[in-house]
């Protein structure tokens, strides 16, 4: 019973401080929240190099209180946009796939909460691997189906893209709830950052030990863990909480 308590506790209080913190603004309407850019990405303008950004921010509404949405902007070398890959799961009530590949403005605010980079590779490395991330969109297997918990959803998709290009090392962060979800009846495979490897069940429950995602134990889809690297600990809806790192 004790361990049971403490269990509830750490998984609550994460939430329970975003809640109360009024970092999510449960009044917001989507068609109304906050879309423009937060001028973090370089202008694609004035910037000629090849460029690949991931982005998270704390998902919409009450989601906000447990886990964060992800991206990936692409630009190549000379180009004048940049292209956004994701997984937004409510083009299903349109009647659209909820896998969008368009020109786009890739630091915009994600209906109100603010964007972080944390993936920015350029130049040669960049160039050679956008049309590995391209190819790789392309055979997604769920590019129809979302699912907020456990996933497949857009957090699923940027660990997809990630598993299957080693060179980006993409750890995402322990708070992007269904990255662990694995494709079909698969339960064994290299950590997204392909710099370990995970066990999972459907993305509810499992373990992942790697360099840079440390030690993640899944429960019902939320994190918790340790990274002795970076001297960070994971807790549900926080994320990664630490001396040298600041929540994602």
């Amino acid at each position: 019973m004790k361990y049971f308590i403490l269990l509830i506790f750490f998984t609550l209080i994460g939430p329970a401080w975003l809640f109360f913190t009024n970092t999510i603004d449960f009044h917001a309407d989507w068609r109304t929240a906050n879309r423009e850019s937060v001028h973090i990405a370089p202008n694609p303008q004035q910037t000629k190099e090849a460029l690949i950004q991931v982005y998270a921010a704390r998902a919409f509404h009450w989601r906000g209180l447990f886990a964060v949405h992800t991206w990936i902007a692409i630009k190549p070398k000379n180009a004048l946009h940049y292209t956004i890959l994701q997984l937004v799961g409510w083009n299903l009530y349109a009647g659209l796939s909820p896998l969008t590949i368009e020109q786009n403005i890739p630091d915009r605010s994600w209906y109100g909460q603010r964007p972080k980079i944390i993936l920015d590779i350029r130049n040669e490395k960049a160039e050679t691997l956008i049309p590995k991330i391209l190819q790789t969109a392309k055979t997604y297997p769920y590019p129809n189906t979302y699912h907020y918990w456990p996933g497949p959803n857009s957090n699923t998709f940027v660990a997809y893209i990630a598993r299957q290009i080693p060179e980006l090392s993409l750890a995402l962060p322990p708070n992007a709830i269904g990255k662990d979800f694995l494709p079909g009846f698969t339960f064994f495979a290299y950590a997204p950052s392909h710099t370990g490897y995970q066990i999972s069940l459907f993305g509810i429950l499992g373990m992942t030990i790697a360099r840079k995602e440390g030690l993640e134990i899944n429960i019902l889809g939320l994190v918790f863990g340790i990274n002795p690297f970076k001297l960070t600990l994971a807790l549900p809806g926080i994320g990664n909480l630490g001396l040298l790192s600041s929540c994602k």
